[in-house]
C-alpha cells in the first residue's frame, strides 16, 4: 500500500510544482500589459484592490483544502468512505454561507474598506472581484477532497482555469475600457474582471473532477467488497463510529480556521502596509488621493517582478517537507540534516543569481517592459530604485519560504509563526515613518519590505540552529552560491553595458535596442552562472535529488 503511495505523491508534487511555476510565469507576463495599459495611477488602484482581496480570501479559505484533505486522506485511507461523505457534505454547505458572507461584506462595504485604505475610488473594483470570493470558497472544497485522494490534477487545472481566464478576459476588458476613455479606477476594475470569471468557470470543471473521483474511488471498493465478507463487516463497523453532522463540522473547523489565522497573516500584514503607505503619502507628504495611487502604481511595477524568484522555491519548498518529515519519521536526524543542508542551498541557487540580475540589470529591465516616453527622469529614477531594492528583499522572501518550510516539517509550525509579527512590526513601522521624509517617499515601501522578510529569514535560521541543532555549511550553502551569483550578476551587467557601447552607432539606443541587448545579457549570465555552478561543485547530484524530475536536470548539466 505504503509502495503505492509514494509515486502517487511524488507525481502530485511534480504536477503542482509545474502548475504553480507555470501560474507565475503567465501571471508575470500578464502584468506586463496590464500595467502599461492601466497607467500607473490604475495600477495603484489595482495593487489596492488586491490587497483587500488577498486579505479577505486568506480569511476565508487557505485553511480549507488543506483541512479537508487531511479529513478525507485519513479516512481514505482507512477505506471508510461513508465518513468521506460526511465530510464533504458538512464542509461545502458551511464554507457557501462563510463565502456569502465575505462576499457581501467586500460588496456592500467596499466604500468603507477602500476608505480605509486611502483610496476611495478602488471600491468599484472591490465590488466586481467580490463575486470571486464566493467562487473560491466553493472551488477550494473541491480542491481539498480531490487532494484527500492525493489527486492534485483539479487543483492544477482550477489554477490554470483562473490565470489564463484572468489573462485574456482582463486585458480584453481593460484594453476597451481605457480606448473608450473610461477613468483610471473603472479601467482597473475592468482588469479585474478576467479573475471572477475565470472563477466562475472552475466549479463546473471541479464538479465534473469530484464526480470522475467519486466513480473511480467507488468502483474500487466495489471490487474490494466482493472480494471478501470481511471487508463488508469492516466497513460496517466504521459506519457505526461515523460521528453526527456538529462532530463532523467541529473536527473540519477547528483545523480549517487555524489554519486560515495562521495563513491570513502575511495577507494582514500587507493590507496594513499598504494601507499605511497610501494614507502617509497623503497626510505627510500632501499628495492627492490620485497621485498616490500613481505613487503605488509605480511600486506595483517593481512587485511583479519581485514576485518572480519566489515562484521558484515554492515547488521546491512543497518537495522538500515531505522529504523531511520521512527522515525524522524514521528517526535518522542525519538524513533530516543532510536534506536541510541541501534544501537551502538549492534555495540560494536558484534564488541568488536571479535576484542579484533583477539589482544590476533594473534599469533595462524596467525600460524593456515598462518604456514610457512621458515619463519624467525622477520618475524612470525612483522605479530603478524601487526595483533595486525589491530584488534584494525577493532573496529574502525566498529563504523565509525555505525557513518556514524547514520548520514546519520538524513540528514547529508555531515557533515559524512568531517570526511573522516581529517582522510585521518592523515593516509597518519603517514604512510609517520612511514614507513620509520627502527625501525618500514611496522608496521606503521597498525599504521596509527588505528589513521584513530579512528580520524574519534571520530568526527562522536562529531557530533552526537552535531547536533543530543543524548546523549551517555556510561555505558550500551560502558562500559558494554567493560567489557564483556576484560573478554572473557582473558578467550580466557589463555584457549589457558593452553591448550598449558598441550597438549605440549600428542598433540604437530605444526601446528595442535595449530589449535585444538585454537578451543577450541574460542569455550570457545564464550560461555563466550554470559553469560556475558546475566548475565550483556548488551543487551536487545529492542536492538536486530533492527537486522535482531533480535527476533528469543531473543528468542534463552533468552533475555528480
Amino acid at each position: 500500500m505504503l509502495e503505492q503511495k509514494k509515486p502517487n505523491f511524488l507525481k502530485g508534487t511534480a504536477i503542482l510544482a509545474a502548475t504553480v511555476v507555470f501560474v507565475k510565469i503567465i501571471g508575470a507576463i500578464y502584468q506586463i500589459p496590464i500595467i502599461r495599459i492601466l497607467g500607473d495611477e490604475g495600477a495603484g488602484y489595482f495593487h489596492v484592490t488586491y490587497a483587500v482581496y488577498g486579505l479577505l480570501l486568506a480569511i476565508s479559505t487557505a485553511g480549507v483544502p488543506v483541512a479537508l484533505s487531511r479529513l478525507v486522506s485519513s479516512a481514505a485511507a482507512r477505506e471508510n468512505t461513508p465518513l468521506i461523505k460526511r465530510y464533504y457534505c458538512v464542509a461545502m454547505p458551511a464554507i457557501i454561507v462563510i463565502g456569502i458572507i465575505v462576499m457581501s461584506i467586500m460588496f456592500f462595504f467596499a466604500d468603507w474598506l477602500a476608505g480605509l485604505m486611502g483610496s476611495s475610488l478602488a471600491a468599484t473594483g472591490m465590488r466586481v472581484l467580490a463575486p470571486a470570493v464566493f467562487f473560491v470558497c466553493i472551488i477550494s472544497v473541491y480542491r481539498g477532497y480531490a487532494q484527500g485522494y492525493q489527486d492534485m490534477i483539479p487543483t492544477a487545472a482550477s489554477q490554470i482555469i483562473e490565470v489564463v481566464s484572468k489573462a485574456v478576459f482582463g486585458l480584453a476588458v481593460a484594453f476597451y475600457l481605457a480606448r473608450m476613455g473610461y477613468q483610471a479606477q473603472y479601467v482597473s476594475a475592468g482588469a479585474i474582471t478576467g479573475v471572477t470569471i475565470g472563477l466562475g468557470l472552475c466549479i463546473p470543471v471541479m464538479m465534473w473532477y469530484k464526480r470522475k473521483i467519486d466513480k473511480r474511488f467507488s468502483a474500487s471498493s466495489d471490487t474490494g467488497n466482493e472480494k471478501s465478507e470481511a471487508s463488508e463487516t469492516k466497513v460496517d463497523d466504521k459506519s457505526t463510529d461515523l460521528p453526527n453532522r456538529k462532530q463532523a463540522l467541529l473536527r473540519f473547523l477547528k483545523v480549517s480556521i487555524t489554519i486560515s489565522l495562521s495563513a491570513s497573516f502575511m495577507s494582514i500584514m500587507g493590507v496594513i502596509d499598504t494601507s499605511v503607505v497610501s494614507n502617509r503619502l497623503q497626510s505627510a507628504l500632501m499628495l492627492t488621493e490620485s497621485e498616490a495611487m500613481a505613487q503605488l502604481g509605480i511600486f506595483r511595477k517593481g512587485i511583479s517582478l519581485y514576485n518572480l524568484p519566489p515562484s521558484l522555491v515554492v515547488p521546491l519548498a512543497v518537495s522538500i517537507i515531505p522529504a523531511i518529515a520521512a527522515a525524522i519519521a524514521k528517526k535518522n536526524n542525519d538524513e533530516a540534516c543532510v536534506i536541510m543542508q541541501s534544501s537551502v542551498k538549492l534555495t540560494n541557487l536558484f534564488a541568488m543569481p536571479a535576484c542579484a540580475g533583477i539589482m544590476v540589470l533594473a534599469g533595462p529591465i524596467l525600460k524593456a517592459l515598462y518604456y514610457d516616453p512621458s515619463q519624467t527622469p525622477e520618475t524612470v529614477a525612483t522605479m530603478t530604485t524601487i526595483l533595486f531594492i525589491l530584488g534584494a528583499a525577493s532573496y529574502f522572501v525566498c529563504l523565509q519560504h525555505m525557513t518556514i518550510a524547514t520548520l514546519q516539517a520538524n513540528g514547529y509550525e508555531r515557533v515559524a509563526l512568531m517570526t511573522f509579527p516581529i517582522g510585521a512590526i518592523v515593516r509597518i513601522s519603517l514604512s510609517y515613518f520612511l514614507v513620509a521624509d520627502p527625501n525618500i517617499g514611496i522608496v521606503g515601501s521597498p525599504i521596509a519590505t527588505l528589513t521584513c522578510f530579512a528580520v524574519i529569514s534571520i530568526l527562522n535560521i536562529i531557530f533552526i540552529t537552535v531547536k533543530i541543532k543543524a548546523r549551517m555549511k555556510f561555505i558550500s550553502g551560502f558562500i559558494k552560491p554567493l560567489v557564483c551569483a556576484l560573478l554572473m550578476a557582473a558578467a550580466a551587467y557589463f555584457t549589457f553595458e558593452g553591448l550598449s557601447y558598441l550597438g549605440s552607432g549600428m542598433v540604437g539606443t530605444g526601446v528595442n535596442a535595449v530589449r535585444l541587448y538585454l537578451a543577450v545579457s541574460i542569455l550570457v549570465g545564464v550560461i555563466v552562472y550554470m559553469a560556475l555552478v558546475v566548475l565550483t561543485r556548488a551543487i551536487t547530484k545529492e542536492d538536486l535529488l530533492y527537486v522535482p524530475k531533480g535527476e533528469k536536470l543531473a543528468k542534463l548539466l552533468r552533475v555528480r
